[in-house]
């Protein structure tokens, strides 16, 4: 047990350290502690008094029970079914892949089965769309112009004109849309 505290005491310290962007050096002076003893509880090889602890935790705006608690995964697993599925008829399939709001960004999995052609919606002005085709064969009609894109292209166009995606092949297509979204 002993062991397992000084393991979870060490990461904690560093990784809240490195969210907070500080040095052991600048979190030793927040601190009032010497460098040194932050490098040595970093490691695990320190066994600290309760005053560095208490010293350490306000300076990382963090409990003591937090510097010394099995550190907490910071993640949330999404199943499939979880996010959006639009789907238009049995051609076309679009994953929404940002469960929270990303302000001004949008990502989508793009699913064409063969001979299936999707509508995408104009943008506002300035923003900004990148198509990357991850198999098969998109095409890509944007602005008038006509886009081929195969396995590991990229196109990118202001997203604020009409553009469609076809896929004229027999395989299915699979393409990732990232649009960037201009400020209102």
């Amino acid at each position: 047990m002993p062991n397992e505290i000084s393991d979870n005491l060490a990461k904690n310290i560093r990784d809240l350290r490195n969210i907070r962007g500080l040095t052991q050096g600048k979190l030793a002076r927040l601190a009032s502690i010497p460098r040194s003893t932050v490098a040595s509880l970093e490691t695990g090889d320190a066994n600290p008094t309760l005053s560095v602890l208490s010293q350490l935790a306000m300076s990382l705006q963090a409990s003591i029970e937090e510097l010394i608690s099995a550190p907490r995964a910071v993640f949330h697993l999404f199943k499939k079914g979880d996010l959006p599925i639009k789907g238009e008829g049995k051609k076309i399939t679009i994953n929404k892949l940002l469960p929270d709001p990303i302000p001004g960004m949008e990502i989508d999995r793009i699913e064409l089965q063969p001979d299936s052609r999707l509508k995408g919606v104009p943008h506002r002005s300035g923003t900004k769309e990148y198509l990357f085709c991850e198999s098969g064969e998109i095409t890509l009609y944007v602005g008038g112009e006509k886009l081929c894109l195969e396995k590991g292209d990229v196109a990118a166009f202001s997203g604020d004109q009409n553009h469609s995606y076809y896929n004229s092949t027999l395989k299915k297509a699979i393409g990732f849309s990232v649009v960037t979204l201009s400020p209102l």
